[in-house]
């Protein structure tokens, strides 16, 4: 089950997720990884948002983070679901619940910055190119999709 993090352990969760995926397996800068948005949303405001997908057990498998991006969007950034858990559906699980938060917070879009190899699934969930050429991000080629809520 997808929920929105409420609390400093589920946060880290979220972390742990993402170190794994993109600092160990990636090779991603710690510091180009982590910014002022890995935070829980202050007192009265709603975003970011993060996102953690937990096994029945309780194990954290996948993870995203939600930012403003316009007056009409949301951004979905830092997706990852653990190497071990791929291919079982919780990449789109925690893309639907990133779609339904961005929606309760008043936006009409999504928009997100696809890493290339990563560009098809996104397709799949209803995402088309925006940019016209690749870009780096962290060293990693990317292209801006989005995705009419």
């Amino acid at each position: 089950m997808v929920t929105i993090v409420r609390t400093e352990d589920d946060l880290r969760a979220c972390l742990a997720i993402r170190e794994a995926v993109f600092i160990r397996e990636q090779n991603v800068a710690p510091e180009e990884e982590l910014d002022e948005w890995d935070r829980l949303p202050p007192a009265g405001e709603v975003w970011p948002v993060h996102l953690l997908l937990r096994a029945d057990d309780g194990t954290a498998l996948a993870t995203a983070r939600l930012i403003p991006y316009s007056d009409d969007a949301g951004k979905v950034q830092r997706v990852a679901v653990l190497r071990h858990q791929r291919g079982r559906g919780f990449g789109a699980q925690v893309m639907a619940a990133a779609e339904q938060a961005i929606r309760e917070r008043g936006k009409r879009r999504a928009v997100l910055d696809a890493q290339l190899h990563a560009e098809g699934f996104y397709r799949r969930l209803g995402y088309t190119r925006v940019s016209d050429e690749v870009f780096l991000d962290a060293g990693i080629e990317h292209v801006r999709m989005a995705k009419s809520l």
